[in-house]
């Protein structure tokens, strides 16, 4: 005679086997978990040279504690038809510990470490002595996607934010200071697009490499440069057909002789 197994015994066999299957599992799943948390972090630091900036996403907001008279390194991705807006700001020591004003200044620098030129925004800012905060910002050109060896044209790829004191009282050099940078950019859409693009981005190998866009890069791709003349074309066979219609006339009147 068979004996049958009982529900309450494959219940209980099923319950142990999903209890290792998530014991098994759990060290993998919370590692990755732990990944996505960090990978998303902003940075609590500066570099220090070209070499070692710290990478920054765009629309990420970088801190870092330094002493006055440190140089600040920053690198962020620049794609093509995209101008960008690096803002910092800098908290200074309180006024009873300060002997004078203080200049600061943010810099930008391409791929090619080009100094790039600020079309509005105070990228340089004097503050008195009682004062304990400097805010600068700085609005780029739009990126292009190719420009002729010749131009100057800022182009896709490492863009580095140098933040540094430009003056101060000597007796104020080496006091601590906490600085912040953020990085906004709008796209121009096809109005700055260009006709070539660059086969890689400006990314040198030399230093940390810059963190790639979330789309990636998008040097050459499809902009609304191409719907506006694709839709153009499309208007205009439309109007050409049109006009035609209403142009033609009816063709021979009925009831004419043939040789009328």
């Amino acid at each position: 005679m068979r004996m049958r197994n009982k529900p309450g015994a494959f219940a209980r066999r099923a319950g142990a086997a999903l209890a290792a299957l998530c014991l098994a599992l759990g060290p993998a799943v919370a590692a990755r978990a732990d990944d996505g948390d960090d990978k998303g972090a902003a940075p609590t630091e500066a570099g220090t040279s070209f070499r070692t900036a710290t990478a920054l996403d765009v629309g990420q907001r970088g801190t870092a504690h330094a002493s006055t008279g440190d140089y600040l390194y920053w690198v962020y991705p620049g794609d093509a038809g995209r101008s960008a807006t690096v803002r910092a700001d800098v908290r200074l020591p309180a006024a009873s510990a300060r002997h004078g004003a203080q200049t600061w200044q943010v810099d930008v620098y391409d791929g090619l470490r080009r100094r790039q030129a600020c079309r509005y925004g105070a990228q340089t800012r004097t503050v008195a002595a009682e004062t304990t905060t400097v805010r600068l910002s700085c609005t780029l050109r739009t990126v292009r996607a190719w420009a002729e060896p010749w131009a100057n044209d800022p182009l896709p790829g490492a863009y580095y934010v140098r933040l540094t004191v430009l003056d101060a009282p000597a007796q104020d050099m080496g006091l601590p200071v906490d600085a912040a940078v953020e990085v906004s950019t709008v796209d121009k859409g096809g109005a700055e697009a260009v006709g070539g693009k660059l086969a890689k981005p400006l990314l040198p190998a030399a230093a940390p490499q810059a963190p790639e866009p979330e789309d990636g890069w998008s040097s050459g791709r499809w902009n609304d440069r191409w719907w506006w003349t694709g839709g153009g074309a499309v208007l205009g066979a439309l109007c050409g057909i049109g006009g035609y219609v209403l142009t033609r006339g009816r063709g021979r009147p009925r009831g004419l002789p043939p040789q009328v």
